[in-house]
């Protein structure tokens, strides 16, 4: 199947990457020239990608956040989880994975790729049903980031128990409740997998029991609770930070 990315940085990174067909790129007539346009247009002649240019109405009729580029490209490529495995191997650090407990909302899905692929995350798994898939919409989220990522579509509690199997990861799950210990007393400079639970239901039940330890962020404000996007993505700063600092 054919889709379209949409947006100056998705566009760039997409094609940067290098992991999905493309098929034709689309300009808005008329356009300046600048920011990544000049290397969109390099690296499409370097693949021999037919360029065409569009009128306005063409590319919002795609998307209207479109930034006058638009490129026809084939659907998202998932990894296997032994892909995940393998790439973590030959970086030469502890494992560093990202589990995704049915996040639905696009924008969360995709803020939470763009942090996991600033901080070097090794993997990202997913369930394949009942949660957001990597669309379009949340390759723009990212800005591209999820086009660098491996990211499989996995069982969870399965996959927890092959890492727990073959790698040594010690797999944590942000959580609110009670139970969940502060951030600064786990380990996170080893091999280390992180969870987040659903916007609205967090962890569900079986993942939170095969996580080692469930763990919570310091809050210093009035709020009760953080975005899930933005705790997974405090999360996994702070496991990066331990990592260098090890």
């Amino acid at each position: 199947m054919k889709e379209w990315i949409t947006g100056r940085n998705p566009v760039y990174e997409t094609l940067r990457a290098k992991r999905r067909h493309v098929f034709r790129l689309l300009l808005l007539r008329g356009i300046k020239l600048d920011g990544h346009l000049p290397e969109i247009l390099t690296m499409a002649k370097e693949r021999n990608l037919q360029v065409f240019e569009a009128q306005r109405q063409q590319l919002d009729v795609i998307d209207r956040h479109n930034q006058g580029v638009a490129l026809e490209a084939s659907e998202y490529p998932y990894a296997a989880l032994e892909d995940l495995f393998a790439h973590a191997q030959a970086s030469g650090e502890a494992p560093f994975f990202l589990l995704l407990d049915l996040i639905q909302d696009p924008q969360n899905l995709g803020s939470l790729l763009r942090t996991a692929e600033l901080m070097g995350v090794h993997g990202v798994v997913m369930p394949s049903s009942q949660a957001a898939q990597v669309t379009p919409g949340v390759v723009h989220a990212s800005s591209g980031g999820s086009e660098h990522l491996l990211i499989a579509q996995y069982n969870l509690a399965q996959a927890i128990d092959r890492m727990k199997e073959l790698e040594d990861v010690w797999v944590y799950g942000l959580d609110a409740s009670p139970k969940a210990r502060p951030v600064h007393q786990l380990r996170l400079n080893g091999g280390v997998a992180l969870v987040v639970g659903n916007e609205g239901e967090g962890l569900r039940d079986l993942v939170r029991k095969k996580c080692d330890d469930l763990v919570s962020l310091p809050q210093y404000g009035r709020l009760d609770s953080l975005n899930a996007a933005v705790a997974g993505s405090i999360a996994l700063f702070l496991a990066r930070q331990a990592r260098q600092e090890s």
